[in-house]
């Protein structure tokens, strides 16, 4: 056996999906049980209706368009890892592109549910189809929303073919179901030149595709607001805003899930301290960015301090909302500027704590974005209940939400059990050309 096959042996033992230890299986379990409670607060919405939560007529959206925007957002690294270095032929991106699509699956996915959970009604749904309005904003980002979502799975199915032949290949008896999940996705798989061209093409085509719509699905969701008369919505900057605040979160989340990985699966050959350095050059460089844009976006109207605005303002920057405000700025986008901008704060460990931040922060900023402006609206409060005058979530609302976060963190947790999470056929090609011939 010649030193190119040892090597390649390696690289597909290292590379194979492993089972689960008991760490594993524990965090499954409590990935699991968080997304029952969730299952069980959304039945006692759909039996009881949208009283069970603490929304009312001025506070209408709440933590659920929160978790909504959170994921459309994280959705987007996607296409900044996959399709934008992936075009410009970045080769170090390759351990970390499928890390990057199937954040971007799951988080468009629970996107999506999220929405129909804040319907309420969910039947309503088939309107959308039988009644269309062109005209609404709403109906734009259900249009995208849907292509993003198709474009993502291709984008993570189709460089995965070549992997399902090896995985078949190194069929086991004892996982004679994941077998079976694999001759069904890829056994139509040959390896042939004119296949693996036309794969090829049609992946190139899809990264083209997928960044206008990448752009235009936040773009859109911000329209929602900013088309929506309201203090702190009322704003032209909202489509840029929205899109460098997605690629941070984006990037934060795949620099954290690319630590869990290398530590959980041993793949501190693969993902590499270059990795960690160059993805936390590009978390600093949307960091700034981000700051920028949050600027822009609070200190004109805080120069003109409206009435209506003013009151916005002063509640975030000194009232009930200010604690949560200057976490969101300060753990989400300024410390993590101070620990990345150095090349001692690149190392793996720093990375993954900025990137933590970066996660968390973001949250709280879609939750900023929502709440404080609804409880502000122009025409002023009279005649109202005092709790409509303030919002926190009910206990159903907050497990729906955790339920949520845990299903997209648990269709990656699992898929990385049943696919290999680093791609092995560009790995084995990046390595030598000479492996071709075992894919």
């Amino acid at each position: 056996m010649n030193t190119t096959s040892l090597k390649s042996d390696k690289v597909i033992n290292d590379l194979l999906p492993k089972k689960f230890g008991i760490y594993g299986k524990l965090w499954v379990a409590g990935l699991s049980v968080i997304c029952l409670i969730g299952a069980y607060a959304y039945f006692l919405q759909l039996k009881n209706g949208l009283v069970v939560t603490a929304m009312g007529d001025y506070v209408s959206w709440g933590i659920y368009i929160s978790n909504f925007v959170f994921f459309v957002a994280i959705s987007l690294v996607g296409s900044l890892i996959t399709a934008i270095f992936r075009l410009a032929d970045i080769q170090w991106s390759t351990p970390i592109t499928r890390i990057a699509e199937i954040i971007a699956v799951s988080a468009i996915l629970f996107a999506s549910l999220i929405i129909i959970v804040d319907m309420g009604r969910p039947e309503r749904l088939v309107n959308l189809a039988l009644h269309p309005r062109m005209q609404s904003p709403i109906m734009w980002d259900v249009i995208v929303i849907s292509t993003y979502f198709v474009i993502s799975i291709l984008l993570l199915y189709l460089p995965l073919l070549p992997d399902l032949k090896i995985m078949i290949r190194q069929s086991n008896p004892d996982t004679q179901w994941m077998n079976k999940i694999y001759k069904f996705m890829g056994s139509f798989w040959k390896g042939t030149d004119e296949q693996k061209k036309i794969n090829n093409h049609s992946i190139v085509v899809l990264s083209i595709m997928i960044i206008p719509v990448a752009f235009c699905i936040h773009t859109v969701t911000s329209w929602l607001f900013a088309t929506t008369y309201r203090p702190g919505w009322d704003s032209t900057n909202f489509g840029a805003y929205f899109v460098t605040g997605a690629f941070l979160v984006g990037a934060g989340g795949v620099v954290v899930a690319m630590f869990i990985f290398r530590k959980v699966y041993h793949l501190e050959s693969y993902i590499t301290d270059l990795h960690f350095d160059r993805m936390g050059k590009a978390v600093v460089l949307l960091a700034f960015l981000y700051l920028y844009f949050n600027v822009n976006e609070y200190l004109v109207p805080a120069f003109k301090m409206k009435k209506p605005e003013a009151a916005h303002l002063t509640q975030l920057f000194a009232g009930e909302f200010a604690i949560m405000f200057w976490f969101a700025i300060i753990v989400g986008m300024l410390l993590p500027i101070l620990i990345l901008i150095t090349k001692a704060g690149r190392k793996p460990t720093m990375v993954f704590i900025a990137g933590v931040m970066v996660v968390v922060g973001a949250w709280f900023k879609r939750y900023l974005i929502v709440t404080p402006t609804l409880l502000h609206p122009f025409l002023p409060m009279s005649d109202t209940a005092e709790n409509f005058k303030h919002y926190f979530p009910s206990w159903q609302e907050w497990a729906i939400a955790m339920g949520s976060l845990s299903g997209a963190m648990l269709i990656i947790t699992l898929f990385a059990r049943i696919f290999p999470i680093i791609p092995i056929h560009e790995t084995l090609s990046g390595q030598d050309e000479n492996t071709e011939s075992l894919i």
